[in-house]
């Protein structure tokens, strides 16, 4: 099969590939797929920008081909380490022979703890340069966004800046530019990347900010390792804003309840605290059954307040809603409220747990509450009176 480049700017076209099959990135539900981008630049050392995942090798092939023969490709630059972006890397090293791989210097460490491999590569720390030419590239280290090996690398004379994982998202598409494609679309993938990939480093995130202005970058293009290409001011504008106010982690006036129920105790109580909290502030009930973590994650991102509910089973949380607090866990949500609920036979030790999971979030108890067996109307009323009280709790720190 043929497979064609697409022209980005005069010098610089993306050669990735595109993954519609992609449900599962490393737990993280992909319901529309992804992109793994990779980009050529077509200067006197053409360069090529990051691989794609190992069984996409004729994608990639066949879209450099188009521009130029491979082996004319002088350098290649791998911007992030993990596999979706490095897996064919070692084949292309052997099929192109570049003069130089440039990589971070915990890129270096990572590459060759995966590949095992005995390839010289030259290491680049942030404010180094590289002349290609016509063109100059300036790289940024950007260390736990995500990995520790990840960096920026921008194209001076095109104002084009490569940002690896960053002001992604997973979305398969034959429209490669976002403003191709449907706004909110974009709002809600965007948000879920950011959720379930870059929430646990947020702090960094917002000091990236700083010295992508200490460089003086000030991109006209961005160009990311998934997802579309921001190539217009006010899309760039979007995103940069959407990460900070991600990053930022604010509270809203919306109170996310997150459950699942053997039968239907659990669930009445659910429904009861949601009703509790919907005439104050907005809700979202998001039962466990038909959803999945990452779902979570983003309805996380979005909400200022979570109450966590679970019957107990063999003495433990039952395991989906274990499985998704550890999820979150993981993530490190911040500024968050919250409450535990649950249903039990005998024992009811879920809720207990539920809550000691969420103080290890940093969540702020606001109160707790479980059935034995089936609940009865005085205890719904109960659940309701928590509801509000979640909700009066979070206008109170909203407001202030």
């Amino acid at each position: 099969m043929h497979f064609k480049p697409v022209k980005v700017t005069d010098r610089v076209f993306w050669v990735g590939a595109v993954d519609w099959k992609l449900r599962n990135f490393h737990g993280y539900t992909t319901y529309r797929g992804s992109t793994y981008n990779a980009y050529l630049i077509m200067d006197d050392k053409i360069t090529l920008v990051d691989a794609v995942k190992a069984p996409f090798k004729d994608q990639l092939v066949s879209r450099i081909s188009e521009l130029v023969d491979p082996e004319k490709i002088s350098y290649i630059i791998s911007n992030h380490a993990e596999m979706d972006h490095s897996g064919l890397l070692p084949d292309m090293v052997k099929l192109v022979k570049p003069e130089k791989i440039f990589v971070s210097t915990m890129g270096a460490k990572a590459l060759s703890a995966q590949f095992h491999w005995d390839v010289d590569v030259e290491v680049v720390k942030s404010g180094d340069r590289i002349n290609l030419g016509k063109s100059h590239i300036t790289f940024l280290e950007t260390r736990m966004l995500h990995w520790p090996d990840s960096m920026f690398s921008y194209l001076e004379e095109e104002k084009l800046l490569f940002s690896q994982d960053a002001f992604g998202m997973h979305l398969a598409t034959d429209r490669l530019f976002a403003d191709e494609m449907e706004r909110d679309i974009l709002e809600f993938e965007a948000a879920t990347y950011y959720a379930n990939i870059l929430m646990p480093y947020s702090d960094l995130v917002l000091k990236l900010f700083e010295k992508v202005e200490e460089l003086g970058i000030s991109p006209e293009i961005v160009a990311p390792d998934h997802g579309p290409i921001y190539r217009k001011k006010e899309d760039i504008d979007w995103i940069i804003t959407r990460y900070k106010e991600w990053a930022e982690q604010r509270p809203t006036k919306r109170v996310l309840v997150v459950y699942d129920t053997m039968w239907g105790s659990t669930e009445k109580m659910a429904y009861a605290i949601g009703e509790g909290a919907s005439d104050l502030v907005d809700v979202k009930v998001v039962p466990m059954q038909g959803s999945t973590r990452s779902d979570v994650a983003y309805e996380v991102l979005i909400s200022g307040a979570v109450a966590f509910g679970a019957p107990t089973l063999n003495n433990n949380i039952f395991p989906s809603m274990a499985d998704v607090l550890t999820y979150i866990k993981g993530l490190r949500p911040k500024n968050l409220l919250g409450v535990a609920f649950g249903s039990y036979g005998w024992s009811g030790e879920s809720v207990e747990q539920i809550k000691k999971v969420m103080e290890e979030m940093g969540v702020k108890i606001v109160g707790e509450i479980k059935s034995r067996y089936v609940p009865d109307e005085a205890l719904l009323e109960e659940c309701r009176a928590l509801g509000r009280k979640l909700a009066e709790e979070l206008i109170k720190v909203c407001s202030g």
